[in-house]
């Protein structure tokens, strides 16, 4: 008789000697008894509580082909861990003249061995129910204690031995930032160019995206909030994001929502994403027309009132708004009062603690050592 070996470990027991382990006693339980081998079907950290595993699927699929007569596990439940995805496989396999066997769990033919069988089967499933059922209970009580659950943490933060979150002052700085960018007017785009122009890289060593951005912008984390499923804990680990700060951006997030030709008209329309409506206090963005004679009209207008939500704010013509805006400022420069003002101002923000000296610093000690190495 011939037969194949269908192995496999699941997420929650990674171990490779696990699946030369099954390969093993399967292969000495077939010289045992006079089966040949010829083919391994292996899936590996795939749970068995789903049938989407793709070397289990290309076996069920080969059975038809009358290569084998016997599919060899160590164990039943490497088979499947739920009565229903058993039993359908079960009966595939017979219908195509194949029949499971388990290396280690001797299982008779008579009635004894479907009660045996059915036992063993409802275990696993017991088993992996109850597994699941421990995760989400550890995982809510990691929360619980401000530990992070799983991956390479979050950006601005380190992780300790125990996997509780610390603010990293390499990078925590680029965080809070980033905000103040975000709120003082700067797009999504521009943070992440300023991001990758200064060499950060986001917490799995690549180069920032916009979507990074944005979801660096949403992430709750920084106002030190942890979520697990329906779990909400506040003040769970350090924040770096004040409170007001973060709602401020997640405001302006929503009305830069609202203005669909924001990006499409960044390059055109100097006020973009630094002019609000006086009436509603939604973003403007420009837009154009092309009149009957072929002439194009450009201005600004309100997202609310584009959307006839209600605002009565009308739409603005560019090139006045703009040379308005340009003279204004113009006055502002000419005046010497408002000159110190603002000479102060840069001044002081000169003065302020350079964010990117520490990072600088950690650089050159990493060069400095590997010289030495």
């Amino acid at each position: 008789m011939t037969a194949v070996i269908y192995a496999r470990y699941s997420s929650d027991n990674q171990r490779e000697e696990s699946i030369e382990g099954q390969i093993r006693e399967c292969t000495a339980y077939a010289e045992k008894n006079g089966i040949t081998i010829v083919k391994h079907y292996i899936d590996r950290a795939i749970s068995a509580k789903t049938d989407n595993r793709p070397e289990f699927q290309q076996m069920i699929k080969d059975s038809d082909k009358k290569l084998f007569d016997i599919v060899l596990v160590w164990k039943l439940d490497r088979f499947a861990r739920n009565r229903y995805d058993s039993a359908r496989y079960k009966t595939q396999l017979k219908k195509n003249g194949v029949k499971l066997m388990s290396a280690t769990e001797i299982i008779s033919e008579g009635p004894e061995g479907i009660i045996l069988e059915s036992v063993l089967e409802g275990y696993a499933e017991y088993y992996s129910a109850d597994l699941a059922e421990k995760v989400v209970r550890g995982q809510t009580e990691n929360i619980l204690k401000g530990r992070c659950n799983g991956g390479r943490g979050t950006f601005g933060y380190t992780l300790d031995s125990e996997r509780k979150f610390h603010i990293d002052p390499l990078t925590s700085p680029f965080v809070l930032e980033s905000f103040k960018k975000y709120n003082e007017g700067s797009t999504m785009k521009e943070i992440r160019d300023w991001l990758n122009e200064k060499g950060i890289k986001n917490p799995v060593g690549g180069a920032f995206t916009y979507n990074s951005v944005e979801h660096m912008l949403k992430n709750r984390r920084y106002i030190g909030e942890l979520k697990f499923r329906d779990v909400v804990v506040p003040d769970a680990i350090p924040p770096i994001i004040p409170l007001e700060l973060f709602e401020d951006v997640q405001e302006k997030i929503a009305k830069n929502k609202k203005a669909p030709a924001r990006r499409k008209a960044e390059d055109d329309y100097l006020l973009t994403t630094k002019l609000f409506c006086g009436y509603c206090g939604a973003l403007m963005f420009g837009e154009s027309g092309t009149s009957r004679t072929g002439e194009v009209h450009r201005y600004y207008k309100c997202a609310t009132a584009k959307k006839h939500k209600g605002c009565k704010k009308k739409t603005v013509r560019k090139q006045w708004l703009e040379d308005l805006v340009v003279n204004q400022t113009m006055q502002l420069v000419k005046d010497d009062a408002a000159m110190e003002s603002i000479i102060a101002k840069v001044m002081e923000l000169q003065n302020k603690e350079n964010t990117n000296i520490p990072l600088y610093e950690k650089q050159l000690r990493d060069a400095e050592s590997g010289i030495q190495n």
